[in-house]
Order: C-alpha cells, then sequence, then structure tokens
C-alpha cells in the first residue's frame, strides 16, 4: 500500500497522524508543497493508493487536491469537500441546501449593500472573510457607525478577502462553541470551546472540554458531512437558544487539542479511515 500525506509543515497534528501509519507498519511518502512540481498538461501516472491532505495553505490544498483527484488519484479529503469547506459561502449554500440548520446570512458586494444586509440581519451581526480559519479577521458590529468604520477598512485592504461581504447574525451562545469531529460516516467525538470572548477558537485561545455525544450532534454533523461532501471533517456548531446551528465546516482539521478531552484516538481513526478509502 502507497499513501503520500500532502503538507508544507508538519505540526503536532501531523507528527501524531505518521505515528499512527508506523504503528501500522505503512511508511508515508511526504509530498512537500514547496517542493512540488505538476505537469498539467501531460498528467504523469502517480501510483499513489491514497493521499491524505494536510497542507496549511488553503490554495495549495485546492489546487494540489484538484490535480491529483484529475489524475485518478484518491485523496482525503477530495477537492469537492476542500472548495466547499474552504469558502464560507459555498459551504453556507451547501448547508442550506440540505436543510442544515445555520445562522441567518448575507453576502453583498459593496458596502452600502453590505449595511442594508446588517440592518436586515440586525445588531450586533458579523462580517467574516469568506475564506480563513483560526477565527482571524472576524468582526462583531455593534452598531451602524462600527459596521461602516470595519467596511470602509476592508474596502481600503482591497485584497481578494476583503471583496465579498459576508454577513452573518450574531448568536449568543452561552460563552461556549461545539467542535465535533466527523470521520467517514461516524462521529467520533466532540467538544466544547469554552472562552468568555465571543471568539471561541483554541487558537484564539478558548479551552477545550469534552462534550459528550447526544444524537442530536450526531445527526446534524453527519448531514453537514454529507452537504460538503464527506470524509474527515471538523463542525462547528452554536447552540442557540436550545437548538443546534452549524456555524462553519473544516476540511484540514487540527485535532491535537481534542484527543485529551474526548479520550478519543483521533489520528488513529483518520488513519483507518484513509486505509479504508485505500482499499476502495
Amino acid at each position: 500500500m502507497k499513501i503520500g500525506m500532502l503538507y508544507s509543515r508538519v505540526r503536532l497534528d501531523e507528527k501524531f497522524l505518521l505515528e499512527e501509519f508506523r504503528n501500522r507498519g505503512i511508511e508515508v511518502e511526504r509530498m512537500d508543497t514547496r517542493c512540488a512540481i505538476f505537469n498539467i498538461t501531460d498528467f504523469e501516472e502517480m501510483d499513489y493508493d491514497v493521499v491524505l491532505e494536510r497542507e496549511i495553505s488553503h490554495l495549495k490544498a485546492l489546487y494540489s487536491l484538484k490535480v491529483l483527484n484529475e489524475m485518478g488519484v484518491k485523496t482525503v479529503n477530495t477537492y469537492q469537500t476542500a472548495s466547499t469547506c474552504g469558502d464560507k459561502v459555498l459551504t453556507t449554500l451547501a448547508l442550506t441546501k440540505h436543510k442544515v440548520p445555520s445562522p441567518i446570512t448575507y453576502i453583498a458586494f459593496t458596502p452600502e449593500e453590505a449595511i442594508q444586509a446588517i440592518e436586515k440581519i440586525g445588531y450586533p451581526a458579523v462580517l467574516k472573510p469568506a475564506t480563513g480559519s483560526w477565527g482571524r479577521l472576524l468582526s462583531k458590529v455593534n452598531d451602524k457607525e462600527t459596521a461602516e468604520s470595519i467596511l470602509e477598512h476592508k474596502v481600503v485592504l482591497g485584497s481578494y478577502h476583503h471583496s465579498v461581504f459576508y454577513i452573518q447574525e450574531y448568536i449568543n451562545k452561552p460563552e461556549r462553541d461545539i467542535r465535533a469531529f466527523v470521520v467517514g460516516d461516524e462521529v467520533i467525538g466532540a467538544i466544547y470551546r469554552n472562552s468568555p470572548h465571543w471568539i471561541t477558537n483554541t487558537a484564539r485561545g478558548g479551552v477545550a472540554s469534552n462534550c459528550p455525544l447526544t444524537d442530536e450532534i450526531s445527526e446534524i454533523c453527519l448531514k453537514a458531512a454529507e452537504a460538503v461532501g464527506g470524509g474527515v471533517v471538523a463542525i462547528d456548531l452554536l447552540e442557540d437558544r436550545g437548538k443546534l446551528l452549524v456555524n462553519e465546516v473544516n476540511y484540514t482539521m487540527e485535532f491535537k487539542n481534542s484527543i485529551a478531552p474526548t479520550g478519543v484516538n483521533i489520528p488513529g481513526k483518520v488513519v483507518d479511515y484513509v486505509i479504508e478509502v485505500a482499499k476502495r
């Protein structure tokens, strides 16, 4: 069995995965994107049984997965899943199409229309870049004056990330959110991410603790995973007055801070799934 791992930085998550492969007697061929060259006009034959994507750059991951899938190489995750999850607009559209509950969301293309969308939702509202992770560049706007100021900054910054305004209702969650881990057709565990700040990502100081899996959590997470294309994903859930909403879906999930709280060998579950895909 020949398995590749696409990456550019070996973090603790990747070290755990490589160790799990070694425990099964499998040496993984490392595919460092910083050294990769793909001929996209004359496909070379690649004899990988499967490639596990662990690239931290969304763009590099996306193009690499597209090339590999076009060459007939199986990947975890697929280009379809990465493309959908890596863009919040596409994620929300997929969730809506599959009737998965999520926060009320608008997109707009000018500051004037963005203000109208915010006022349709009502203050406070949340502005997010369409692409991005780790809770970066999120803004909670409490009034029109703040909204106008932030929108002006986005226009002046002028980057791709700020050219579309993704506007979401603010959910007054109980100082925590839920991150659940889906591997194939199984929800393997979940954590609460607790923080007095409205952004609860562990990358921003959120503290992880075990979240017992319920039928409700499992059902909504499996529906969300199916909506974006399936595979190995992390689902971010918000608790809203007794109901659950899917906030985001992550396709290159980090799990190092979640192994101890859940008591689940998350990298082991991922490796088992990768091997299963390789054998299909």
